[in-house]
């Protein structure tokens, strides 16, 4: 019988970035999303959250709470097509806000 083993909880994972990553950047790995808590540098093992509740930036959209919210490549969107899934809104967020909370769901 095959077996898995476990390495640990899984709230964060390794990311080595080939350039410098400032802390709050988000990271797109196929359709995994990570933030960087901390600062990385270039070629330095580092590590990226993949759970937690972010403040992600927005365009001048409202976001219901529970709507699901996508990474556009530099803000949070509720457009699907063309985007990265990054999770579910946990506050509403008017058109006029800058800033959408959401908790990421991979």
């Amino acid at each position: 019988m095959a077996t898995a083993t476990f390495v640990h909880d899984g709230n964060a994972i390794d990311y080595t970035p080939g350039s410098d990553v400032s802390a709050g950047d988000v990271v797109v790995q196929g359709e995994l999303v990570g933030v960087a808590k901390r600062p990385i540098a270039a070629n330095t093992l580092g590590a990226l959250a993949v759970t937690g509740v972010f403040d992600f930036p927005k365009p001048p959209e409202a976001i219901s709470a529970g709507a699901k919210v996508y990474w556009e490549g530099s803000y949070a969107t509720i457009t699907a097509t063309g985007n990265t899934y990054i999770g579910k809104a946990v506050k509403a967020a008017a058109d006029v806000d800058g800033t959408v909370r959401v908790r990421l769901d991979q």
